[in-house]
């Protein structure tokens, strides 16, 4: 699969489920607002009809207080239940005395006065019933409007009385939340406050008028809030967060897979490309010997001491090269099962790296190049394996050989100094080609190998800087590079002073 369709497919999985992200999330605030728009509603409901009930239960208060102050035995005389028509009508047959006798002239005029006179007067009970009732309203009325309107607000309100109506209000409506609530006065004069109030929540609170009908200076304001409001209305979105989080979940792991997939089709890129370096570099030596061992066989050929020992040398150098491109690929492997075992020593490392530099500025000054050396190290005493910390010199010193400009001399300049008193370090910087950034990242991956353009002469596993940081993590060190198309690289090591 090439990569563009990896990628591709990449950036469609990461926008579906960015849409799915935002499509949860959008119908998770729409669910909020809903909730929120619900109970403001229910809140402004319940709160005016508590209003209401709170000057209902005023005036029920004010209309006991009013009858309670008239005579009872009086109100009992005159009051319209207390009035029976049996009393004060004769029975029938009093006054009709004989069933089958029906004539007017029976009747008995006294008797038929009698009842004229019991119904005057009992509409005159009626009409003085009427007018007490007619009266005990009006001082009602009166109390209500003038003598509770005088009282100040302090007097008037029953904060118990208040907090039942808020209570039944908000429970008729469907809300349960513990509330806190606060009076003032029209000028903004706190009158009473919940012993428990808290400000958590205080921010939204809702407002509500205290009787209404009164002057506007004898008004009250009630504002209550609910700690738990936010808590309330955000649970309403509880099972689209969980899904939310599942879908994030889904997301990381589709890229990591993505990635794992990239990752391996450029190891199989790499080991595919090991595999055809391997098959070059072994090819070569084997065709040298392959040559070299027919012509010793072949006896056409005239054959004399030079002969057969510049024969045997190119042999012997072959077979050299090819154990040592074995040996490499051996070590790596036994790098990665962490099979190496180092014999560490107390070693001198300025001489160590002169050494390899004296050796390999042979090689350098043939191409026409120069390499330099300057030690500032006063302390090169370090810990290290000898074979395999002169493997790292020599690896960095090859790699700077191969990846030098065709068109400019290749320089080369090592350097030692300390740092501190804690490490010694070593810098090898060239004026090659460079290493671009996005490689910089992967030069010390197994198998990979840098991008040389159109230059096909720089062989190699891709092994050599991979064995060099493993090396130097096994020598408790760091590495580090810098480079730059087109001027050079740099690569700095730094191991700890042997104590």
């Amino acid at each position: 699969m090439k990569r563009s369709y990896i990628w591709l497919i990449c950036l469609i999985v990461c926008i579906a489920f960015i849409a799915l992200l935002y499509l949860q999330g959008s119908y998770a605030g729409a669910m909020v607002r809903m909730r929120q728009e619900q109970f403001d509603e229910n809140v402004l409901r319940s709160i005016d009809q508590a209003s209401r009930d709170l000057e209902k239960a005023e005036t029920f208060r004010y209309l006991q207080t009013v009858l309670a102050q008239h005579d009872s035995k009086k109100w009992d005389a005159v009051h319209p239940d207390s009035l029976r028509i049996a009393d004060y009508m004769p029975s029938l047959d009093t006054i009709f005395p004989g069933k089958n006798n029906m004539a007017l002239g029976s009747l008995n005029i006294n008797r038929y006065n009698r009842v004229a006179q019991t119904i005057a007067n009992l509409q005159k009970h009626v009409r003085e019933a009427f007018i007490y009732e007619q009266e005990v309203l009006d001082e009602v009325i009166y109390a209500v409007m003038y003598t509770a309107s005088e009282q100040r607000l302090q007097e008037r309100l029953n904060p118990a009385v208040l907090d039942g109506c808020l209570r039944n209000a908000l429970q008729a409506n469907g809300i349960t939340l513990p509330f806190h609530f606060i009076v003032y006065t029209s000028d903004g004069r706190e009158v009473y406050r919940c012993e428990d109030y808290s400000d958590v929540g205080a921010e939204q609170c809702y407002q509500q008028m205290l009787f209404r009908s009164d002057p506007t200076g004898q008004m009250g304001t009630v504002v209550i809030h609910f700690p738990d409001q936010q808590k309330y209305i955000r649970g309403v979105a509880r099972y689209v967060a969980p899904a939310m989080g599942f879908t994030v979940i889904m997301l990381i792991t589709s890229l990591i897979t993505i990635y794992l997939v990239v990752r391996q089709k450029r190891i199989s890129e790499m080991k595919n490309d090991f595999i055809h370096n391997m098959t070059h570099e072994f090819k070569t030596p084997i065709s040298t010997i392959s040559i070299a061992s027919q012509m010793l066989a072949d006896k056409s050929v005239n054959k004399n001491a030079e002969t057969y020992e510049r024969l045997g040398n190119v042999i012997t150098s072959e077979t050299r090269r090819l154990r040592y491109q074995v040996e490499k690929v051996l070590q790596m492997s036994l790098f990665e099962n962490n099979n190496i075992a180092l014999k560490m020593q107390e070693l001198d490392a300025n001489e160590i790296i002169g050494n390899v530099v004296d050796t390999f500025s042979l090689k350098v000054s043939q191409s026409g190049g120069t390499l330099d050396m300057k030690v500032e190290a006063y302390n090169p005493f370090i810990n290290a394996d000898e074979m395999h910390f002169t493997n790292i010199i020599f690896n960095l010193l090859d790699n700077a050989f191969k990846y030098r400009r065709e068109e400019e001399p290749l320089a080369i300049r090592v350097h030692t100094y300390n740092q501190g008193d804690t490490h010694f370090c070593i810098s090898i910087a060239d004026n090659g080609i460079g290493i671009a950034k996005d490689s910089l990242k992967r030069i010390f991956d197994k198998f990979y190998r840098v991008h040389t353009g159109d230059r096909h002469n720089v062989k190699g596993f891709g092994l050599g800087l991979a064995y060099v940081q493993k090396m130097v993590e096994l020598h408790h060190g760091t590495i580090k590079v810098t480079s730059e198309i087109g001027k050079g690289t740099k690569f700095t090591i730094t191991i700890p002073l042997s104590v």
